[in-house]
């Protein structure tokens, strides 16, 4: 009988073959399963979605496991695949984001290996996503979960003065709260200083570690280990679509943290090679789209190309007040058919509106992209790029950009990527950067390119919350709190 004949009837294909002899459903694959779907909590997940609080009262109950057999498979199979793909659809919170590149999984034929080979265990395993920082973040989550009762949040913290923020630490009144906290979260070890611990708990939230209480910090300082916990398990459900093993070498960009980092694949697991800052879209009005794309070409002292949206509303109405703005930055018009012409004038202004011309700036040091662009082609247009605005790297939260990602080291990552390319040393780059002719590369194998949103990871052993700096968050949250949650039976 062919497995879709099976599929008809009604069961799942490895439930259908247990029922009816195929690889039966003992006691101990029963209750293994039924303490494999309570342990969906330890993940991030509903052990109720499951149907695991049901079964257990059924086992305890004698309910015989062959009787149990449709339930329990039921059950496993849509664990497995909540386990491996999410319980959202990714486009349905991130506008038309879909990973390209995502491994199969097929949770009835992963169950049924697992039901012949008597271990339900390696079901879950192979189920759930396989990078160390998945488990080290259920490691975390176990522990703010255990914090939950912590005294140390029983006192609220005072609020700050009226300056806004608290430089003589040991002077405040909210300071055995502050210090109970701090010590709560890891960040402050015995009688070791006070700012000293604030400045690690400043860095690990992503704040300016300047060792002084100000309104960001008291803000941090205030959310619980509960509400640290639902930011985990949100970060633990977007692991689960987010392909970050597509190929010998890949480059992330995490925006709520503002780094890239660019790793190589060996042996299934990631070395990070190289960990930048990064600038990414406003949060306002211009925010950086999540994208999964191939790194192809590389244009070295580019041309800058105005998008129609930045000619309409900013540059045109600038240049109009400050005509040597033009001069100055090295504008020129380009026509329909590709000529050109440096000459400012309100005919070509009119016509740039009008979406007849359009602007772009010569290369130069001037030029809003820097020296180097790399290029993942893609719908909305973005790319990584240098900027002659390298203090910007210097602030803590960094979305200025109008979409586009700004590096921080651009020859660094040119040398990374091209380091296979026969020809590409660091000499020829940076000849290449600062040539003031644009010349574009091919890339003889594309690296795939994948910009991503995780407001907590753990590095170094080490577990670090950022701001939903885009609210995407917060929009997860409410799609996992309205999705549909009929129980299987």
């Amino acid at each position: 009988m062919q497995r879709r004949t099976l599929l008809l009837a009604g069961l799942p294909w490895p439930m259908w073959a247990a029922a009816q002899g195929g690889t039966p459903w003992t006691d101990a694959l029963a209750r293994d399963a039924v303490a494999l779907l309570a342990d969906a909590a330890s993940h991030g997940l509903d052990p109720a979605d499951y149907d695991a609080p049901s079964l257990a009262l059924a086992l305890q109950a004698g309910t015989s496991p062959s009787t149990l057999g449709p339930r329990l498979g039921t059950a496993m199979q849509r664990y497995l695949h909540d386990l491996h793909f999410g319980r959202v659809e990714p486009q349905a919170i991130h506008h038309d984001f879909r990973p390209v590149r995502r491994v199969p999984f097929d949770a009835a034929a992963v169950l049924d290996t697992a039901l012949a080979t008597g271990s339900v265990a390696g079901a879950v395993t192979a189920a759930a996503p396989p990078f160390p920082t998945y488990d080290q973040l259920r490691a975390t989550l176990a522990r703010c979960r255990a914090l939950a009762t912590d005294p140390a949040w029983t006192s609220p913290l005072p609020t700050l003065p009226k300056a806004g923020r608290v430089e003589d630490l040991a002077a405040w009144a909210g300071v055995s709260t502050l210090r109970a906290r701090l010590l709560a979260w890891g960040d402050l070890a015995g009688d070791a200083p006070l700012d000293a611990a604030l400045q690690a708990f400043q860095r690990r939230h992503g704040l300016a570690d300047d060792g002084v209480l100000g309104r960001a910090t008291w803000a941090a300082l205030q959310v619980t280990p509960a509400q640290r916990a639902r930011q985990i398990e949100l970060t633990l459900e977007r692991l689960r679509w987010t392909p970050l093993l597509q190929g010998p070498r890949m480059i992330v960009v995490n925006i709520p943290e503002y780094v890239l980092r660019a790793y190589e694949v060996l042996d299934g697991r990631i070395r990070v090679q190289l960990t930048m800052k990064v600038v990414v879209g406003k949060a306002a009005d211009t925010r950086t789209p999540l994208i999964d794309e191939d790194l192809r070409f590389i244009e070295f002292s580019p041309y800058w190309n105005v998008p129609p949206s930045i000619a309409r509303k900013e540059l045109v109405p600038r240049l109009r007040r400050d005509p040597g703005h033009w001069s100055r930055e090295g504008f020129e018009f380009v026509g329909p058919g590709g000529q050109v012409d440096t000459a400012l004038s309100a005919t070509r202004l009119d016509s740039v509106l009008a979406g007849g011309w359009r602007i772009r700036q010569r290369p130069g040091p001037r030029n809003a992209l820097g020296d180097i662009k790399f290029v993942f082609p893609n719908r909305e247009a973005i790319y990584l790029h240098h900027t002659p605005s390298v203090s910007l790297f210097e602030r803590a939260r960094r979305d200025f950009s109008h979409g586009c990602i700004r590096i921080e080291q651009p020859e660094a990552l040119a040398q990374w990527v091209l380091r296979d390319q026969p020809g590409w040393d660091a000499g020829r780059i940076r000849a290449a950067m600062t040539a003031g002719t644009s010349s574009t590369l091919a890339l003889a194998a594309p690296i795939p390119v994948l910009i991503a949103y995780g407001t907590t990871l753990v590095k170094d052993g080490r577990t670090y919350f950022y701001d939903d700096v885009y609210g995407l968050d917060r929009r997860l949250d409410a799609a996992l709190q309205t999705r549909p949650r009929s129980t299987p039976r």
